[in-house]
């Protein structure tokens, strides 16, 4: 049995309600090939987190990995996390559909946001945030 030929790269996707990071590595992850984030893409603050945001930045990305010689990608979507919100923003589900377009095989999708054991203390002392 021969082993397909192809490069694997590993996308790594933060992806608040105000922003999205898209960062794109080699298989150990001590390498970076490219990244991108909403905020590079549009340049209105309040657009950084939309789906539209997160597409440009999932166009570059693929891009620039197309033009590397790379074919195959593993993505890790990971939220806020901790004492945050659990789930991924708006434009996570936007750069899996744009990297799919783009032609790259996806071999696996990961969530990991990291979730508490026990919880942190939530910023804002005791009384909570003041309005």
């Amino acid at each position: 049995m021969e082993k397909d030929k192809g490069k694997v790269a590993v996308i790594r996707v933060f992806s608040s309600k105000n922003n999205t990071i898209i960062t794109a590595t080699d298989l150990s992850g001590a390498e970076t090939i490219t990244w991108a984030s909403g905020g590079m893409m549009v340049d209105a603050q309040r657009e950084e987190g939309k789906p539209y945001a997160a597409m440009q930045a999932a166009n570059k990305v693929a891009n620039d990995l197309k033009e590397k010689g790379f074919d195959k990608i593993i993505i890790k979507i990971r939220g806020p996390g901790g004492n945050k919100s659990k789930t991924p923003g708006p434009g996570a589900q936007a750069v899996v559909r744009m990297l799919a377009r783009k032609g790259l095989k996806i071999l696996r999708i990961e969530d990991v946001t990291p979730i508490p054991t026990d919880s942190m203390r939530k910023k804002g002392g005791r009384k909570g945030r003041r309005v």
